[in-house]
């Protein structure tokens, strides 16, 4: 037998490691741990933000009825234009992050007038003895997601389409007044200096809404953009729709905030009704005309 050498435990120490180092690699082989990690991810894209405060000058064709009294609605966008009781408001906004993009759109408008100019008013043809108030504001939250996007070929232009969801509020207040000549039913109004008034009150509901929207690249810094949504499915209105085609294009970018306008077309129609009889409220109108806008992104 040889004799104990003192180098041995050394020797056989180096060759336990040299396996255990194979066979944790035989291991990691076997589990797939693939290349190793990056050091550090990309960042995520940021947020951009744009608003477009805009005006919308529509005409309006349709039916409506107050306390069961129904009136035809056939007015254009001038007449709506000289009406109007108070500064309207209508804006749009959108955050995008990628793919995903959300947004809000708010019109509020006020329309009245007084005696000298009663035969239409917001399109309410009552007659030549009747005034008629109306405001209404409509306010739309949802969602877009970036669902394709193609390049022309040999175009530096492309093309996206985007699928949306949200929901549209609305609020209505509509009031017809006559004048007490002739015969009048006067069950459900209210008289005042000789003026009988039908009253709707507040009134109401939201619409949930789904669609999709076309970006069309021209060029940088000129967009086509068309939209399309319908809603209601009677969880609010019986039916709505909504189409919207616009042009944007740039003209100034100054401290990395980009200056568009915006010239383009809305039509948005709804299908409204509640109560019954004398307590009937219906709002079956189309509205439709020029949008211009200014939009500022960042």
């Amino acid at each position: 037998m040889p004799p104990f050498h003192k180098s041995y435990p050394r020797t056989f120490l180096l060759a336990a490691l040299v396996v255990m180092g194979w066979g944790q690699t035989a291991v990691a082989a076997d589990l797939g741990s693939g290349p190793p990690l990056p050091l550090s991810a990309p960042p995520p894209s940021p947020w951009t933000v744009t608003f477009t405060p805009y005006g919308w000058l529509p005409a309006l064709n349709g039916d409506v009825t107050v306390k069961g009294r129904p009136v035809n609605v056939d007015v254009d966008a001038f007449e709506v234009l000289g009406h109007l009781d108070a500064a309207p408001w209508m804006s749009y906004a959108e955050a995008r992050r990628g793919p995903l993009a959300l947004y809000n759109d708010i019109v509020y408008a006020k329309l009245g007038v007084d005696g000298s100019v009663s035969r239409s008013v917001r399109g309410l043809t009552v007659g030549a003895n009747a005034d008629v108030d109306f405001s209404e504001t409509i306010i739309e939250l949802g969602a877009a997601y970036e669902v394709a996007r193609w390049h022309s070929g040999g175009s530096i232009g492309s093309t996206a389409i985007d699928l949306l969801a949200g929901a549209r509020y609305w609020h209505q207040e509509l009031s017809l007044k006559f004048d007490l000549t002739g015969s009048l039913d006067l069950n459900g109004l209210v008289v005042s200096r000789n003026r009988a008034i039908a009253r709707s009150g507040d009134v109401d509901w939201v619409d949930p809404l789904v669609g999709f929207r076309v970006r069309h690249q021209l060029a940088p810094g000129q967009e086509l953009v068309f939209r399309a949504d319908v809603g209601g499915f009677d969880a609010g209105s019986q039916f709505s729709w909504n189409v919207v085609g616009a042009y944007s294009f740039t003209f100034a970018v100054r401290n990395g905030v980009t200056y568009s306008g915006l010239l383009g077309y809305r039509a948005l129609s709804v299908d409204f009704e509640e109560g019954s009889g004398l307590n009937r409220y219906k709002f079956d109108v189309v509205q439709h005309g020029p949008v211009v806008g200014l939009t500022v992104g960042f």
